[in-house]
């Protein structure tokens, strides 16, 4: 079940018309957390019309997926990697701090962005310590979208916590 109010409080950085994720349910398996999530996108924030779910939207809807699934894990104390964190921890650093330092994605059928579906998983989460450097988490992360229409996306990212608590 979505926690709206932790939902609200990830979406406030966005714009209004940019606010595309609009219930995830996070689960936590072998340690491992992951979010099924709904997304409506009604009319781009950024571009005319192309009829289907473009890059851009998806490492939008990727990014406020992503921060839901941080906050609900720092939140109920789901997998690894966020145990030291609070949701205090989260704010200070959903926006400065957390990198995407590499992102694919594979578009294999068009998918409506009027409604659609999408999860993401960690894969992996490990703390960190590079010699002569500060500490960060890395994350490994797949996702991927569909729609009613077998339309398909989907792709892997890594993330950089940087200035970790």
């Amino acid at each position: 079940m979505t926690d709206e109010a932790l939902l609200t409080q990830v979406l406030m950085p966005y714009k209004d018309h940019c606010k595309y994720l609009r219930s995830a349910v996070v689960t936590e398996t072998d340690g491992r957390a992951s979010a099924r999530c709904e997304f409506e996108i009604p009319e781009s924030c950024y571009i005319d019309d192309t009829g289907h779910l473009n890059s851009v939207e998806v490492n939008i809807c990727y990014n406020q997926m992503m921060y839901y699934l941080v906050a609900k894990s720092v939140k109920e104390g789901l997998g690894t990697g966020f145990e030291s964190w609070t949701l205090e921890d989260f704010w200070k650093h959903q926006l400065p701090d957390i990198l995407i330092a590499r992102f694919s994605s594979n578009f294999r059928r068009p998918v409506n962005p009027r409604v659609f579906s999408g999860e993401m998983e960690f894969r992996s989460v490990t703390r960190r310590a590079p010699a002569g450097g500060s500490p960060f988490v890395h994350a490994d992360t797949a996702f991927r979208y569909w729609d009613a229409d077998a339309g398909r996306c989907d792709g892997e990212a890594t993330l950089a916590f940087v200035n970790v608590p």
